[in-house]
């Protein structure tokens, strides 16, 4: 090799080592150094959240429901300094003996999140001032204030439902990254579903901090800082009146009331009884009621409204007359005998005095179980269908359409699905194709396997009041509410068939069953019913609207375990229509009114269904 070979083989060598040199150098100042640079400054600054007041919550007329209060905890940031911690001023400052200053301590290590960890939720307000002006002593502590929910009107606890401290779980199910641990999240109700409606958006503030954790300034003079923003309002469409009515109404008794305005499916009430305030679930207190709540065998924290399903009785006759009247196996005339009950062999359907022969609006009046046995038989067997399986799939595809035997798909998820059985569990119970409708003819007065929700009762109400759609319930109101709130459900029964049926409940209320529960100067359309119940007294049930022409107010109450339809749900019922037509004026019947207020008053009222 000669001289110029070798002169040029070092030179390349020296031009490589000089660029790995180089590369390494900048490898090092870009990533390495800045990312030590990042960690020191992370180190350097301490970021304090600024929680959003959540929105408020008012119902159909503006009246505020819902609002907030100042809640204040005591957190402390981690690694914690302890050769600078004086424990025994901090004792002094909170209150706390050594030993418990040490448990919540490790407790606040153990759940840290992001750097910090709960010490102390609630400070009481007196507490709060106190520690507050201590704290610039304990530099690695520091409060936390956020919202608490308070109520003006303390009613519809299930509805509204209540806020708490965010679960692992759901911790680990926030995709958006929104929440930190410690914080909270609507539990249930209404503040849960419009939990991104209502939650706000939080703000940061960013301190610089010495050696020792002590806040010092604003980092970059607070220009990184972001304010929070207040949640929305939720407008709701229930009617405080009515519902703190409906909930005093209920008081001493088993069971739910739902009220709907008809024409845009807004729920106007919702009481479910055993209940409890929601007041009782404010952070606050929650600790010391939800476990007692949970224990109570009346069990108060289910939604009877919503979750709860009860064989509709007599009730269920109005749907069953709409079928028979939209397939054509009967007319407005048709009449069937009741000689005391319906017949067949040995099976007896047992009915009380009327006339012998009633027509479709004569036998929703009194409420004639024969009618609608022999009804249920014309139904399912008609010459077009094959079999009984036909038949039978296509009266429940009415019944679905109606909204029965699924969701109905309101804005609160304790929804039920109610149950309308298919013909397949029939095969099962009986054999593929050997069962016969005398087996199941108790559907046909809403006994058996027929299970509706009281949402599912008031819901079939309105769908009657608009003579053939419903549209589904819900409390969201506004300019800008989903399609499925806004849209008509179509039952596929023409309308002049609905002015027959509305006849026979105007009928219960003049001369029918409901008679001694009518509102002078109220054209109320009503329907009662009795519902076998196997585990005790049978359940009160009635279904109405009001007023007949123009309807606003449709309504089911459920009584449970409280006998005949007309003793206490219609009244009830009544007297909440009167209540919302009415407003602020004395009822009419303030006897009947102090009845139900009193529920161990003797029952005047001695009427069948």
């Amino acid at each position: 090799m000669t001289n110029n070979q070798n002169r040029s083989a070092v030179i390349r060598l020296i031009i490589v080592l000089f660029a790995f040199v180089l590369i390494v150098k900048l490898f090092y100042l870009q990533v390495i150094s800045d990312t030590y640079a990042k960690k020191a400054a992370s180190l350097s600054i301490r970021t304090v959240t600024e929680f959003p007041d959540r929105g408020l919550i008012t119902d159909r007329n503006g009246e505020i429901i819902v609002f907030n209060e100042d809640a204040h905890d005591l957190v402390v940031h981690f690694p914690f300094r302890r050769d600078e911690f004086d424990i025994e001023s901090f004792c002094e400052l909170v209150r706390m003996p050594a030993d418990q200053v040490e448990e919540r301590l490790q407790s606040a290590y153990e759940s840290r999140y992001n750097g910090k960890g709960l010490f102390y939720k609630n400070l009481a307000s007196s507490d709060f001032a106190r520690v507050q002006e201590g704290l610039f002593q304990f530099p690695q502590f520091y409060i936390e204030s956020r919202s608490d929910r308070k109520y003006k009107h303390n009613v519809a606890a299930h509805t509204l439902g209540y806020v708490a401290e965010i679960s692992r779980y759901e911790l680990d199910r926030d995709h958006e990254g929104y929440y930190d641990i410690g914080e909270y999240i609507g539990k249930s109700g209404l503040e849960k579903d419009y939990e991104k409606h209502l939650r706000g958006t939080k703000g940061k503030q960013f301190y610089l901090k010495d050696n020792a954790g002590r806040l010092k300034e604003r980092y970059n003079d607070g220009l990184d800082d972001t304010k929070s923003v207040v949640g929305e309002e939720l407008n709701i469409s229930l009617d405080v009146l009515i519902q703190e009515y409906g909930e005093k109404l209920m008081q001493g008794k088993t069971g739910s009331i739902v009220a709907i305005e008809p024409s845009t499916g807004e729920i106007l009430a919702m009481v479910t009884s055993p209940g409890y305030t929601p007041d009782m679930f404010a952070i606050k207190n929650l600790g010391n009621n939800y476990a007692r709540l949970v224990s109570d065998k009346s069990k108060p924290l289910l939604n009877r409204a919503t979750s709860s399903m009860y064989p509709p009785g007599s009730t269920f006759k109005v749907a069953m007359a709409l079928i028979g009247l939209q397939e054509g196996v009967i007319s407005p005339a048709t009449t069937f005998s009741c000689n005391a009950g319906f017949h067949l062999g040995s099976l007896t359907v047992r009915c009380h005095g009327h006339a012998p022969r009633p027509n479709v609006k004569y036998s929703i009046q009194t409420s004639c179980n024969a009618f609608y046995c022999n009804l249920y038989r014309e139904i399912l067997h008609q010459d077009r269908f094959a079999n009984i399986d036909e038949g039978y799939t296509n009266w429940r595809s009415y019944l679905k359409r109606m909204g029965f035997g699924d969701r109905l798909g309101a804005d609160l998820s304790s929804e039920n699905r109610g149950n309308i059985p298919t013909s397949d569990y029939f095969h099962k119970v009986y054999g593929t194709n050997k069962w016969k409708y005398s087996q199941t003819i108790s559907m046909s007065i809403g006994q058996g396997e027929v299970l509706l929700t009281p949402l599912q009762m008031a819901n079939m109400a309105a769908m009657v009041a608009n003579r053939g759609y419903y549209i589904t319930p819900h409390f969201i109101r506004g300019d800008s509410i989903p399609e499925q709130f806004t849209k008509k459900n179509e039952t596929g029964i023409e309308r002049r068939h609905f002015e027959t049926v509305i006849d026979g409940m105007r009928a219960v209320m003049t001369a029918g069953t409901g008679f001694y529960v009518q509102i002078p100067d109220i054209d109320i359309c009503g329907k009662t019913g009795t519902a076998q119940n196997p585990h005790g007294e049978n359940h009160s049930i009635f279904v109405a609207f009001a007023p007949k022409d123009n309807p606003k107010i449709a309504i089911a109450t459920v009584v449970e375990n409280a006998g005949y339809g007309a003793t206490w749900a219609a009244p009830i019922c009544t007297l909440m229509i009167e209540k919302y037509m009415n407003r602020d004026s004395v009822s009419l019947r303030p006897l009947v009114e102090q009845r139900m207020f009193n529920p161990v008053s003797p029952n005047p009222v001695a009427s069948h269904e």
